[in-house]
């Protein structure tokens, strides 16, 4: 039996979730088209024959941490890289910015091997183009392999699962047969209350706000929760809810429809809408909310 960690990492937007999601074959992770949409260290769990991969998803590593919670967030992918088998560096194909030179250099101090994945490869009809982005970084450090693919078309998705598994180190597995996900029921409902109000609040109002799972109850075949919606000023608390509360009941029918799926349950699902001011520059608040590093 094989079995190690893998940490995701790159900058905002590469597509690191839509990654993890792909090699476990299920959502884990939250995904929209925001960057920074993940907060939090994700695990999921690859199970093979004889080996088993443990993949921490981590948010997007950039450089203007002007908040607390973005410094968070940085702690929160920087401390993935300790004890760790093996990195994938994702980058996405025919783009590299300053932010991803940050993340390399950030690379330097990791002790396992790093992997370069360049993800996104679909939007290019003619391969050869990605050749000059191989042929530059290459030389930048010795990496374990580079791998070009599509995490959304699943294009050489099942071959980087193969290569993975082949390198983790001999040891017993790290999560039980059939579990994928490391974190619990309560944090799936914030993350995807906070992904349908990723994809349905305009402009910069999804950074100012958190979700918390304040209440669950699982009588049988019925799932009951609630949560409570973080916002920073009375303004923002406003859009959220919506005219006439359209926008709060559209946002908790969405997740609750998700969650059904997701559990095979019949869910009912109570949101919440509360101010905490500057909740995302205050420490305290930030360790309430689960944030590493507030």
């Amino acid at each position: 039996m094989r079995s190690g960690i893998v940490a995701i990492v790159g900058r905002p937007n590469v597509g690191k979730s839509s990654l993890l999601n792909a090699l476990v074959g299920r959502k884990v992770s939250i995904t929209a088209p925001k960057p920074q949409t993940t907060r939090h260290r994700i695990q999921g769990v690859l199970h093979g024959d004889n080996a088993q991969v443990v993949f921490v998803d981590t948010p997007g590593m950039h450089r203007a941490a002007k908040k607390a919670l973005n410094k968070a967030m940085n702690d929160a992918a920087s401390n993935s890289l300790h004890d760790i088998d093996l990195a994938l560096f994702v980058i996405e194909a025919g783009r590299w910015t300053d932010e991803d030179d940050a993340v390399l250099e950030r690379l330097k101090s990791v002790k396992a091997p790093v992997a370069l994945v360049i993800n996104k490869v679909d939007q290019f009809s003619d391969k050869n183009a990605l050749l000059p982005l191989m042929e530059k970084l290459s030389p930048l450090r010795e990496w374990a392999f580079v791998m070009p693919l599509s995490a959304l078309k699943g294009a050489n998705v099942n071959v980087l699962a193969k290569q993975l598994m082949e390198r983790m180190p001999d040891g017993p597995p790290l999560y039980p047969e059939g579990q994928v996900v490391g974190h619990d029921l309560g944090f799936t409902i914030s993350e995807l209350v906070r992904e349908k109000l990723m994809r349905s609040l305009a402009q910069e109002l999804p950074y100012a706000l958190t979700v918390e799972t304040e209440a669950l109850e699982q009588e049988g075949a019925l799932l009951k929760a609630s949560a409570v919606i973080w916002v920073e000023r009375d303004g923002q608390k406003k859009i959220v809810i919506g005219e006439n509360g359209e926008m709060l009941k559209r946002i908790g029918t969405a997740a609750r429809r998700e969650l059904e799926t997701l559990t095979g349950r019949k869910v009912f699902l109570k949101l919440w809408v509360r101010v905490k001011e500057g909740w995302t520059d205050d420490p305290k608040a930030l360790s309430r909310f689960g944030y590493e590093g507030g």
